[in-house]
């Protein structure tokens, strides 16, 4: 009886209070911060420091590349990076 309980509350909560992902730009800020990292070290991820003020500034869309790097090396899951606003 418990189990289908739990069941419902977690159906009810995913129709009724979703979980969204977090913005992609504010999830790398975010990353940056906890792995101590600045601007400089994320040029060697994306490529240089106007693409990276580009990125965080949101004047450039992150490529595939960048996606694909990004996930590799600061461990950001590709899904919350692929939805850009």
């Amino acid at each position: 009886m418990a189990e289908v309980l739990s069941i419902l509350i977690e159906k009810y909560e995913e129709e009724h209070f979703p979980i969204k992902n977090p913005d992609p730009i504010e999830a790398i800020k975010f990353r940056m911060e906890q792995m101590g990292w600045n601007k400089k070290q994320l040029e060697s991820v994306l490529g240089g420091k106007n693409r990276v003020s580009e990125v965080l500034n949101r004047k450039r869309e992150l490529s595939l590349a960048m996606i694909r790097k990004l996930n590799e090396k600061m461990r950001i899951p590709a899904e919350i990076l692929i939805h850009q606003s």
